[in-house]
């Protein structure tokens, strides 16, 4: 039997670092405030002409590195984002062109904060039926420049940021199984409202703007991860007690830890960087899975359960062995 399996990770926040005290000079919040609602103390800020691709392109090149690769040995790119450079092409293949990688498929996947999940499916997929034998996968998001900075209830909680990992086709363990769904009828919980299809006038006067009903994400949020892991165990006949590690979406340490409550897990075998870049939505899982590799937490061998939840509403998970 064939699996992808993660052979490379890799990441890449902004130089800009804002922290909550910055953020309560012109936002009427505070760094307690903050803090008790989501657990975010900083968020990493794009600079001024820094794109998501270029975010992508840095921890592409980390992956493929800790991979022991070169971007022509890719032969499948999948990315995961919100933010996009251009309307068209994707922002997939200009990032192929940045790391010279010609003629494999190259493509956008959008899902929000579940995009990463989503776009590890696809690849996963690709790569079982032997379609690619080497897959870069991408959650990568300058998600700052759709948050009205007069928002206090959005614009604390996001931050830029990009993650990537590299699989390859295995006959040992790799992913076990992904399970996606979506609702659509939540639509309007979280959201931007004015598009493509739409006109730009409402970009053009600076109204596209992320609009959140926080309540209503919460408690959706928490119901549908814990049901999405009890799903994957189930689909493989485990337990949670065999698990390693859980590495959720890391949108908000209330969210994260009612999950766990829910799921009978320990918090000391769950990946927490929220503190450290907020939520920067497709990238925010490959961002805590590179910091949990590169410290020395996730070892080859260990199981481990990936989950997101966005708008959408989207909601998926991911159970594979490192």
């Amino acid at each position: 039997m064939t699996y992808a399996r993660i052979i490379g990770t890799g990441s890449y926040l902004p130089e800009k670092v804002m922290t909550n005290e910055e953020l309560a000079t012109f936002v009427d919040t505070s760094d307690a405030w903050i803090r008790e609602r989501s657990g975010i103390g900083q968020r990493h800020i794009a600079a001024e002409g820094e794109t998501t691709v270029d975010l992508a392109e840095h921890a592409s090149r980390r992956a493929i590195e800790a991979a022991g690769l070169q971007p022509e040995d890719i032969d499948l790119i999948v990315m995961a984002t919100t933010t996009p450079d251009q309307v068209f092409p994707s922002s997939a293949c200009l990032l192929q062109a940045r790391l010279g990688n010609v003629g494999s498929p190259a493509f956008d996947i959008q899902a929000v904060c579940s995009g990463f999940v989503y776009a590890l499916s696809v690849a996963d997929q690709f790569v079982r039926n032997g379609s690619a034998k080497r897959a870069l996968v991408i959650g990568a998001e300058t998600f700052t420049r759709i948050l009205n900075w007069e928002d206090r209830t959005t614009c604390v909680l996001f931050g830029d940021g990009a993650g990537a990992v590299v699989l390859e086709a295995s006959e040992e363990q790799g992913i076990l199984s992904t399970h996606l769904h979506a609702d659509g009828r939540y639509s309007e919980c979280l959201h931007v409202p004015p598009g493509v299809s739409q006109g730009y006038q409402a970009v053009l006067e600076g109204r596209a703007w992320v609009e959140m009903k926080g309540s209503e994400v919460f408690r959706m949020a928490v119901a549908k991860m814990g049901e999405v892991v009890e799903e994957a165990l189930e689909a493989n006949g485990l337990n949670r007690e065999e698990l390693d590690w859980l590495i959720p979406h890391q949108a908000n340490i209330r969210i994260i830890k009612a999950t766990a409550r829910k799921l009978h897990m320990s918090m000391d075998k769950v990946v927490l960087t929220v503190e450290h870049h907020g939520n920067t939505s497709a990238a925010s899982i490959p961002l805590a899975l590179d910091a949990a590799v590169r410290d020395g937490r996730v070892q080859r061998g260990q199981l481990l359960m990936l989950e997101a939840f966005g708008g959408g509403f989207t909601w998926g998970s991911a159970l594979l062995r490192y």
